[in-house]
């Protein structure tokens, strides 16, 4: 008993410290609280409120738990203070009510435990939006990984696998023979066949040859790889076609792997890494006609990789034998490992799951931002309508830019060096031989053609009524111009980005491409989406709104190879479900007429069942059909690339909440991981 009654003084001794600690403690999260509250999102007033009311909450949630902690072990002090007291006999009173002393301590017993555990799980707790943010650009000051995991080296080929060249066999050296082989991997790929594609792969083959390899193999057309690539087909037929324990193997090696390199330990927290596998060598593919297309990517070694940790961490050792090329400790960039890729030399990076807390804050930012443009688009576009008239034509050729920046979220366009990359352009490196002005088009005045080669290669095909004032100046600018010419040729990005920041802090094209995407969806969300529909067709006007957006932003794709069969099996389907409804209304129509002679309740309920089988199958058909009409209109439309980065997730998921449509059918299980926040945050009322 005296042990207990020791433990109980020596814990309320304890408390009693820790209480004045805590006291300034919670004094410097207030602040800290208080500061994080001076909302720099541009959200709107109704929601700053929201957002400060619920962390009120919060705190005051947490203070009255400290103080109501401290009310009872003030009023347990005779437990702590006195050595007479008989915990079977004596009372005690709490909040003015008597209870055993027995009771008393061993509440004392559990607060003690509560306040010295609580802290310790909460290291292990997955992070919280309310935790301390760094300043000074600080991104981190705890980063631990195990680095990169590196393509498995190429295998030889058997030897019964032969290369040809001019109908005769030749054995290639190891370094020739691997870039052959990505040749053949894609021996029946369309790319092989384009000229560009044939003329640098050959021309990079060469340098991994031998001088007698170089001098036999003088044509590409002599080559003959079909050995290899039926060699290929096969082993990628005897993956498909593996027993369950070997594809359970992989699966658990896959596991392994992902255990120990797919994650770090970021402040205390184990954040998932994002692509944490070095892509394996192989031939450069580039979207569209890129003129590197064929090029070799060669194999990222160790000696060519940055590693980025803290000071304090564990660093990544590289495989037996090597060596990294820089091991460093930045704080500021939230990259682990960083490389520069041959063809085009850019900069390549390890970075955090999207589901990071990092990614999540980023996200958050950038869709606040367009949010706060939503604020002071109407004085932008007044603004660049009058410097429609401006004196100067730098000014004026700005005021064009942006208003096709903001009408049709064009790109900005980046400068670059002639013949580094395919002649792709944006709104600012547009050339007078990429427009065509038509007084009067299709029924339309002032009407502007576009074509050009976007990001990517993708061609922009588009026709565009315009302000007569737009189109005036239009035709200023293209006067005496020769078609190579550039159209704003007092205008870069540069130019235009520093105006942007001048109009708004934080405002880039990029922006504007994000608030008209969103505001868009939005917009046609509200339009089209009827109440009344069923999931399938509300799920219908979800991708028709999302479509809108993918054509604003010029999100084309070629139509997938297997398309026509796929709708072909799809339509299949759907003339399988009209004959078992047209059998089932048949039934429906039989039973009804059984009904109207027997009138017995058997025959009622057989007539309820082919009723329910009728909608069953009714909807069911719906459903196909839907399914029919979405694909058709996203044949050459990708969906995917605006719902990720230029929608704002929170309008998609406050339109589930208001509807009932789940949110795995919008978002899968990686895309509701990268919009965790949004989820948490987003209510059913939010409008962007």
């Amino acid at each position: 008993m005296d042990q207990i009654i020791v433990a109980i003084r020596s814990r309320h001794v304890l408390l009693h410290v820790g209480s004045e600690h805590r006291d300034s403690s919670d004094k410097k999260h207030r602040d800290k609280d208080k500061e994080r509250l001076k909302l720099k999102d541009g959200s709107s007033d109704k929601q700053k409120d929201k957002h400060k009311e619920k962390k009120k909450e919060e705190r005051v949630g947490r203070v009255l738990c400290f103080s109501h902690i401290g009310t009872v072990l003030s009023e347990l002090s005779p437990l702590a203070d006195s050595s007479s007291f008989d915990l079977f006999g004596d009372m005690v009173q709490i909040n003015n009510v008597l209870v055993p002393a027995l009771c008393g301590a061993i509440l004392v017993a559990c607060v003690g435990m509560l306040v010295y555990i609580l802290p310790s799980l909460c290291f292990f707790m997955p992070f919280r939006w309310e935790e301390e943010r760094y300043t000074d650009g600080v991104k981190w000051k705890f980063l631990e990984h195990k680095g990169p995991v590196f393509a498995p080296p190429c295998d030889p080929l058997p030897s019964n696998v032969k290369f040809y060249y001019d109908g005769k066999h030749m054995k290639l050296s190891s370094s020739a023979e691997e870039v052959a082989t990505f040749f053949a991997k894609m021996l029946d790929h369309e790319y092989t066949t384009k000229e560009v594609f044939r003329k640098n792969f050959y021309k990079d083959w060469r340098k991994e040859m031998m001088s007698e390899e170089k001098s036999k193999i003088t044509d590409l057309n002599k080559c003959d790889f079909s050995e290899m690539s039926e060699y290929f087909k096969a082993q990628s037929e005897a993956r498909k076609a593996m027993t369950k324990e070997d594809k359970q193997k992989i699966k658990e090696e896959n596991e392994r792997i992902l255990q120990e390199y797919g994650f770090c330990i970021m402040d205390n927290h184990k954040e998932r890494i994002a692509n944490f596998r070095i892509e394996p060598p192989g031939l450069f593919r580039g979207r569209g006609d890129h003129p590197k297309m064929g090029m070799l990517k060669r194999r990222i070694r160790p000696e060519d990789i940055i590693v980025n940790c803290s000071k304090d961490s564990k660093h990544p050792k590289p495989p037996p034998g090597t060596k990294w090329k820089e091991v460093r400790h930045d704080n500021k960039v939230t990259w682990l490992v960083s490389w520069t890729e041959n063809i085009q030399g850019s900069i390549k990076y390890i970075m955090l799951n999207p589901s990071s807390r990092i990614k999540g804050e980023k996200d958050w930012q950038k869709y606040e931002t367009a949010r706060r443009l939503k604020k002071c688009v109407e004085q932008i576009r007044a603004q660049y309508r009058d410097d429609w008239k401006s004196k100067e034509m730098r000014i004026r050729q700005r005021a064009v830019a942006l208003y096709f920046i903001d009408k049709l979220a064009l790109r900005a366009g980046n400068e670059k060096e002639e013949g580094e990359t395919a002649d792709t352009v944006g709104c600012c490196s547009l050339r007078v031989e990429h427009l065509t002005l038509h007084q009067e088009m299709d029924g339309q005045e002032y009407v502007v053609e576009f074509d050009f080669l976007g990001k990517d290669s993708i061609r922009y095909y588009n026709k565009v009524p315009v302000e007569k004032r737009v189109f005036k100046n239009l035709q200023l600018f293209m006067e005496d111009k020769e078609p190579e010419d550039d159209l704003f040729d007092r205008l870069n990005t540069s130019i235009l980005n520093k105006h942007l920041q001048e109009l708004m802090d934080g405002l880039t094209a990029k922006v504007f491409r994000t608030y008209n995407a969103s505001i868009t969806l939005q917009q046609q969300l509200n339009e089209i989406t009827n109440s009344e529909d069923n999931v399938p067709a509300k799920i219908l006007s979800y991708n028709r709104a999302n479509r809108a957006v993918a054509i604003l932003c010029n999100h084309q794709r070629a139509p997938p190879k297997t398309f026509e069969k796929s709708m072909q099996n799809l339509q299949t389907k759907i003339d399988a479900k009209k004959e078992q409804l047209a059998d089932a209304k048949r039934e429906l129509k039989s039973a009804k007429a059984d009904a109207k002679v027997r009138r017995d309740e058997k025959s009622k309920k057989a007539v309820e069942s082919k009723k329910k089988a009728v909608q069953r199958i009714e909807e069911q058909l719906m459903k196909l059909e839907v399914q029919a009409t979405d694909r058709e209109e996203n044949k050459q439309i990708a969906l995917g690339t605006s719902k990720l980065n230029y929608l704002d997730p929170r309008i998609s998921i406050a339109w589930c909440k208001k509807f009932g449509i789940p949110i795995e059918k919008i978002y899968n299980k990686t895309q509701r991981e990268k919009f965790a926040w949004a989820i948490d945050m987003a209510e059913k009322d939010f409008q962007f």
